[in-house]
């Protein structure tokens, strides 16, 4: 039955609603067979109608009189028994009501019909989000920001609580199931032509490997961010054709692969993710010895970038279980102990150390370590992992020079690749670039302006009309005409164009001849104004016309081709 909601209804009502029935029944049969008299003395039986009549405003104990005659005693000794009968039954029913009204089951098919009906009438782009905490509640918040809806499956109804306090608006319609079920998934939409991508950030790799299966199963067609901890991981993901695969650790640790060796690379990669500023300072790693706390997933992919740039590391771990699976080269710089304290960072040589990297699973254990290091030795840059996101970090302490956050590092690079997915294949095709490179384009934006902006310029017929219009028409527009002034016929805008992407591939750093194409993607570095009026040009009939002329034309020509 499609309706379930309506089918519990039928079923617990059923029993109360027969009762209700019978007890009726019972007490007009009775109000038939007993004769009466009528006012001249003479016996009647009353008609049908008048029974049900009486015992219905009776049986509710509004008590209009006796109808149509007086009655006899007989007849009242039948209607005081039908009374406590009928009542019985009604008591009967509305208790069974009431707990009906109550029951965990209907509720929940109550709140999946609304859910379908929000769903229904959704006509807006959306992500799907499967699982909520706080780093999914902040990728909701930056979409809705970005225009983009969110909905929601969770199975906790303690987090769906907290979905619905946080008062999202647009609202965001919340589901209460399994994320990985298949019937759920298609139930949020995840065919529907708005769902513009799946977010699955689970800290189990097996669970987010069983969704990415379902999902692409489901709709083969739909983007997919998932979050994968081993390269295994990873290279399956990526064998299902899922788009966005983040590791968490390799992003960090080719953060510090790149601080070595490529700093201002590494500026411009966190700019473009939102990370950062421009102006804002990275540290940078340098040689010297490194001592490392914790030798997990994250701990390994930092200690292997460390060893490929000839750097001396020297790491424990107390989970004797990890270490059965070291390498050759890694037993001879990984050490057990029993717990991270003062000994056992003296035996790793933490006071003669230059940096320590404390990369464990409790914010408690990392800040004890780090403070520790920093008693022993002053000097030390102390780098540590926070996993936990709250509004109050205990880390906000002085001394703690670099917090590495895995969960903001996700929530950055999966909003940038729905939303900017342009921008997210930039970085990816940028890691060949130099640092020299890297150094010159961040003094062009920063010429530009001190917080330049990034956007996408979607050349579609939604989102830049005119452009679309005159591209259809066999117009030749070249990438120049972005940086046009509306205001002054000579004067040009400050604009950097970091690549177009369209259908048969990717042209980074195109020059200003380069020819639009109907369907590009152009990822542009520019200010408000310039940002202001490259979408007036493309939206714009008039603004198009002085772009492209140097004057605007008049109607008569937009109408009949002349002036």
């Amino acid at each position: 039955m499609k309706n379930s909601s309506l089918w519990i209804i039928l079923q617990r009502m059923r029993t109360p609603f027969l009762v209700i029935v019978i007890t009726y029944t019972i007490s007009i049969i009775g109000m038939l067979i007993i004769p009466g008299l009528d006012n001249d003395g003479k016996v009647y039986h009353m008609s049908i109608f008048d029974a049900f009549y009486f015992v219905t405003y009776t049986a509710t104990t509004i008590g209009f009189g006796e109808v149509p005659y007086t009655f006899t005693y007989p007849q009242r000794i039948w209607v005081s028994f039908s009374i406590y009968l009928i009542v019985l039954g009604w008591f009967y029913g509305i208790g069974t009501l009431v707990a009906l009204l109550q029951d965990k089951l209907l509720i929940q098919e109550l709140a999946k019909n609304r859910f379908k009906r929000q769903i229904k009438n959704l006509k807006e782009k959306y992500i799907l989000v499967l699982g909520y905490n706080l780093a999914t509640s902040e990728i909701i918040k930056k979409a809705l920001d970005s225009g983009i809806r969110a909905v929601v499956i969770e199975k906790d109804e303690a987090k769906i609580n907290e979905l619905l306090l946080e008062n999202f608006t647009p609202a965001v319609p919340v589901l209460n199931a399994d994320v990985h079920n298949p019937q759920a998934l298609e139930t949020a939409g995840v065919n529907s032509v708005y769902c513009k991508a799946v977010v699955a950030l689970f800290q189990d790799d097996a669970l987010n490997t069983r969704i990415a299966l379902t999902v692409k199963i489901l709709n083969p067609k739909v983007r997919l961010a998932v979050k994968v901890t081993t390269q295994a991981g990873v290279e399956n993901l990526e064998d299902f054709g899922v788009d966005i695969v983040e590791n968490p650790f390799d992003i960090i640790a080719s953060q510090i692969n790149k601080a070595l060796n490529r700093p201002h690379l590494l500026t411009l990669e966190r700019w473009i993710y939102g990370s950062s500023k421009l102006t804002d300072s990275f540290m940078r790693f340098s040689p010297g010895q490194y001592v490392m706390c914790g030798f997990g997933r994250m701990g390994k992919a930092i200690y292997k970038v460390l060893k490929e740039n000839g750097l001396e590391i020297k790491c424990i771990e107390k989970d004797a279980v990890k270490l059965k699976y070291l390498t050759d080269d890694e037993r001879d710089d990984v050490e057990y102990v029993e717990s991270y304290d003062k000994k056992a960072l003296i035996g790793v040589g933490v006071e003669q150390a230059k940096y320590i990297i404390v990369g464990t699973k409790n914010d408690t254990i990392n800040l004890s370590i780090a403070l520790t290091a920093k008693k022993l030795n002053p000097n030390i840059i102390t780098i540590v992992r926070e996993n936990e996101m709250e509004d109050f970090s205990i880390f906000q302490t002085d001394k703690i020079d670099r917090i590495f956050m895995p969960s903001r590092i996700l929530i950055d690079k999966t909003i940038n690749a729905i939303i900017r997915p342009s921008a997210d294949i930039f970085v990816k095709n940028i890691d060949t670039l130099s640092d020299k490179d890297a150094q010159s384009i961040i003094k062009t934006l920063l010429d530009i302006d001190k917080d330049p902006i990034l956007f996408e310029l979607k050349v579609t017929k939604n989102e830049s009309f005119e452009l679309f219009k005159r591209l259809e028409n066999k117009t030749t527009i070249t990438l120049d005409l972005l940086r046009k002034s509306l205001k002054y016929k000579d004067h040009l805008n400050n604009v950097f164009i970091f690549m177009i992407l369209r259908r048969s591939g990717e042209i980074m750093f195109p020059s200003w001849e380069e020819k639009l194409q109907k369907d590009d993607i152009v990822l542009i570095g520019c200010d408000e104004h310039a940002k202001e009026e490259i979408e007036l040009i493309a939206n714009n009939f008039h603004e198009f016309e002085f772009a492209f002329y140097g004057k605007e034309h008049s109607l008569l020509k937009k109408i009949f081709g002349k002036e």
